[in-house]
């Protein structure tokens, strides 16, 4: 994810061809964007982090969305499998960065293979 100020509200970016606004910012608890583009996409993602009560911590993503038109299909057919696995990949990151290995690192499947090569090839911001 990259925006074009450090993460607060109203900063503006994405990953890859995926566009959104920070729409709420609450530093160490949660964050939520709002989705600006690509056309057919409404609605918002979010991160959540909460304490267990038997101790620990839980960091959750939550997906509001609503494709609209031509944007369904594309979100079944590329958005949503690059989206997985760029979610999976960011919560082993998180995991990391807590000092702790993964305990099953993400692959990404052929398919997401394959994506991410037609997003390079077509000259398009590949998702980070």
């Amino acid at each position: 994810m990259q925006f074009d100020r450090p993460l607060q509200v109203g900063a503006v970016g994405g990953h890859g061809p995926i566009r959104y606004e920070v729409e709420e910012y609450i530093a160490g608890r949660s964050v939520r964007f709002r989705f600006t583009g690509p056309d057919g996409f409404h609605g918002s993602h979010r991160y959540e982090v909460t304490a267990l009560p038997q101790g620990g911590t839980r960091l959750r993503h939550v997906l509001e969305m609503d494709a609209r038109s031509g944007a369904r299909i594309s979100w079944l057919l590329a958005f949503r499998p690059l989206h997985d696995a760029l979610l999976e990949d960011s919560l082993d990151r998180a995991e990391a960065s807590l000092g702790s290995d993964p305990a099953r690192p993400s692959q990404w499947s052929w398919y997401v293979r394959f994506l991410r090569w037609i997003l390079r090839l077509l000259g398009g911001r590949e998702p980070r």
